[in-house]
C-alpha cells in the first residue's frame, strides 16, 4: 500500500471517488472549484494506492491564503479494504507528517459532519466507527462534538435587552477582553489552549485568526455596562462560504447575568445589517448554556460535528 501526495497528473482519479455513506463528504464539482481557489491543492491531496487503484482519499482544506492546511475535510477508503480503519490512519498520518515537515506548527484537525441525529442511524454510525479509529491511530486524540446552528430571517431578529453600550475597539482593547474571557470558559478548544499556553498566547491565538477570517475587521464590538464597564466582546465573522457569530463572551465577574443573549442579539443585527441573510454559528454539545441562548435568539441546529484534533503539547517545566 502507497500513501501519496497527488499531482496534476492524478486529478481524474481523485475526483472520480465517490462517497456513498451518510457523512460529509466533498463531491468533485465543489473540489473542483476550490482546488481553482487554492483551498484545496494537489499536495495537500492524499491517496492511497494499492498497485495501479486508488483505495483511499483525504482532502485537506485551508484558506486561499493559509501556507498549511487548517483540517482535514473528507476521508474516505473503498469498502472492499479488509481494514478500513488501518488503512485510513496509515493514510491521515503520512499526511500528518508531511505537513509538519514542511513547517506546519500545529497537526490539521479532523472535521466531520454528521446529520442530527447520526445516533439513531445505524449506517451513520458504521461510518463513523472506523473513521474514529482512524483518527484516534493517527494521534488526533482529542475528540469534541460540535452543533453547527444556523439563523434565517423566518426566526425575526432576537430581542437585545438594552442593557449593554456596544462600541468599537482598538486591537489591544480586544486582546484584553479575550484575556480575561477565557479564564472559566466552557468552550473546550479554549480550555485546552488556556491549560497549555495560559490566557495571554490563548487571547493573542483568537485575535490573530480572528484578523485573517474573511469578515469584516469593522464589525467587532465591544460590550460595556451602562457604567462604562467592560462587560464582554461580541465579534461577527465569516468563512469563505457564510457568515457566522464568530466569537462571544463575558468577563467572569460578570456571567450569570444573561449578557449572552444581548451579545448574541447585536452579532445578529449587525450581520443582518451588512447583508447576511444566513449567519452560521457552532458550539459544544457539552456547552449547555451557550446551545440554550443560540436557541432562545432562533438559530436551529443544522449538523453534527465531530471534531478530532492532536493533543496540544505539555507546557515546559518552569526552569
Amino acid at each position: 500500500m502507497l500513501f501519496r501526495p497527488t499531482t496534476d497528473a492524478d486529478l481524474d482519479r481523485v475526483t472520480a471517488v465517490t462517497v456513498d455513506e451518510p457523512v460529509g463528504w466533498i463531491a468533485a464539482d465543489r473540489y473542483l472549484e476550490e482546488l481553482k481557489e487554492g483551498m484545496y491543492r494537489p499536495e495537500w491531496t492524499w491517496i492511497a494506492e494499492d498497485g495501479d487503484r486508488v483505495v483511499a482519499r483525504a482532502l485537506w482544506w485551508g484558506q486561499a491564503s493559509s501556507e498549511h492546511p487548517v483540517a482535514l475535510d473528507c476521508l474516505y477508503v473503498d469498502p472492499s479494504v479488509a481494514d478500513r480503519a488501518a488503512v485510513a490512519a496509515g493514510l491521515i498520518a503520512a499526511g500528518l507528517r508531511a505537513f509538519a515537515e514542511r513547517g506546519a506548527p500545529k497537526a490539521p484537525l479532523y472535521n466531520l459532519t454528521l446529520p442530527t441525529d447520526w445516533r439513531a442511524d445505524p449506517a451513520v454510525v458504521a461510518a463513523l466507527a472506523w473513521r474514529h479509529e482512524a483518527a484516534l491511530a493517527a494521534g488526533l486524540t482529542d475528540e469534541v462534538e460540535r452543533l453547527r446552528l444556523e439563523w434565517t430571517p423566518d426566526a425575526g431578529l432576537p430581542a437585545s435587552g438594552g442593557r449593554l453600550v456596544f462600541t468599537e475597539g482598538s486591537d489591544e482593547d480586544f486582546l484584553d477582553v479575550f484575556r480575561r474571557i477565557a479564564v472559566g470558559s466552557l468552550d473546550g478548544e479554549t480550555r485546552r489552549n488556556l491549560a497549555v499556553m495560559g490566557a495571554e498566547a490563548t487571547a493573542r491565538e483568537e485575535v490573530d485568526f480572528y484578523l485573517g477570517c474573511p469578515g469584516e475587521r469593522s464589525w467587532w464590538r465591544l460590550a460595556r455596562t451602562p457604567d462604562g464597564r467592560v462587560a464582554g466582546l461580541a465579534l461577527p465573522s465569516a468563512t469563505p462560504y457564510n457568515r457566522n457569530v464568530g466569537y462571544l463572551g463575558i468577563v467572569p465577574e460578570l456571567r450569570g447575568h444573561g449578557y449572552v443573549d444581548d451579545l448574541l442579539a447585536e452579532i445578529t443585527r449587525v450581520q443582518v445589517e451588512a447583508g447576511a441573510e444566513l449567519i452560521t454559528a457552532t458550539t459544544d454539545t457539552g456547552n449547555a448554556p451557550m446551545g440554550a441562548a443560540f436557541a432562545r435568539a432562533g438559530y436551529r441546529v443544522a449538523q453534527t460535528r465531530m471534531i478530532y484534533s492532536a493533543p496540544e503539547p505539555e507546557p515546559a517545566p518552569a526552569s
